[in-house]
């Protein structure tokens, strides 16, 4: 299985996931109590120990708190909350150190359709958790993709819903193995005419069944992705940020090395020894 994705701000993955669930609601699930999406966050946290996973998705709703998203395919339900626990505390570490706030946190879960019943509260006397469960064996997967098939072969749109409950397609219900309809869902997603579109859905689907999907053919998706043209176009821009930002790195460090010079050379042969022009090392001294 898969060792997980990395959600880096210059990661592909990151940036079409993003796109695929900004300004969504998780009204297709009916929780219409859920804020609007605002954006997908990184979801490192601090002291992650080697044989522990992160969350899996992390937003900021419109009203400012947070969202984590699970995927679980068990009901293992004491040990999934002491885990969600453990990532709400490093989520409201991470905000109390950075801003001086505590954020609201929001536990979403979605079952796979291995899964047919679950419980939402785990009471630990002062302490409670409490999730919003989302059971895909409730989800006819194979009802959905045929309309989404017969819909791309008319040349038809999808909806954003449609768009949404593509990218979690092969978690639902179906006569299909979950190996099987993983492949299928993203060769047909290949299918969709809108670029933008295929990447995005394609990108949820990774990141939905990530858990589950054989390495091998994860990492050839990957780098199909990044074949695409959207893909390239996203590539160059990341090449071009890090140029950018070896540059500026580099600027910041002839400064500091000219700084350290200015009591002991002339402005003319530290210029000449650092690659600043001379202006900016005049500046350097009246600083």
């Amino acid at each position: 299985m898969s060792g997980g994705i990395s959600y880096q701000n210059k990661d592909i993955l990151f940036k079409f996931l993003s796109e695929l669930y900004e300004n969504v609601t998780l009204d297709v699930f009916g929780l219409d109590d859920i804020p609007k999406i605002k954006e997908l966050l990184p979801n490192e946290f601090p002291e992650v120990t080697a044989d522990e996973k992160r969350s899996d998705i992390v937003f900021q709703l419109e009203d400012g708190s947070i969202l984590m998203l699970e995927y679980e395919s068990n009901s293992k339900f004491v040990e999934n909350h002491l885990k969600y626990i453990r990532y709400v505390h490093r989520i409201s570490q991470r905000y109390f150190q950075k801003e001086n706030n505590i954020k609201k946190v929001r536990i979403v879960v979605i079952y796979t359709s291995d899964v047919t019943k679950v419980k939402e509260k785990l009471d630990l006397g002062d302490l409670q958790i409490v999730s919003k469960s989302v059971l895909l064996s409730e989800y006819n997967g194979d009802a959905i993709m045929e309309k989404i098939v017969n819909k791309i072969r008319a040349g038809e749109q999808l909806t954003h819903e449609e768009l949404f409950k593509f990218s979690i397609l092969p978690l639902m219900h179906s006569v299909r193995e979950r190996d099987e309809l993983i492949h299928d869902s993203i060769e047909l997603a290949k299918q969709i005419e809108n670029e933008q579109q295929q990447v995005q859905v394609i990108a949820g689907i990774l990141t939905s069944t990530d858990k589950f999907i054989d390495d091998e053919y994860a990492r050839k998706v990957k780098e199909w992705l990044k074949m695409t043209k959207v893909g390239r176009a996203f590539e160059e821009e990341k090449q071009e940020a890090v140029k950018k930002a070896e540059k500026e790195a580099e600027k910041k460090q002839a400064k500091r090395i000219a700084k350290s010079l200015l009591d002991i050379l002339s402005p003319e042969l530290i210029a000449e020894k650092t690659g600043l022009e001379i202006e900016e090392v005049e500046k350097l001294k009246r600083v």
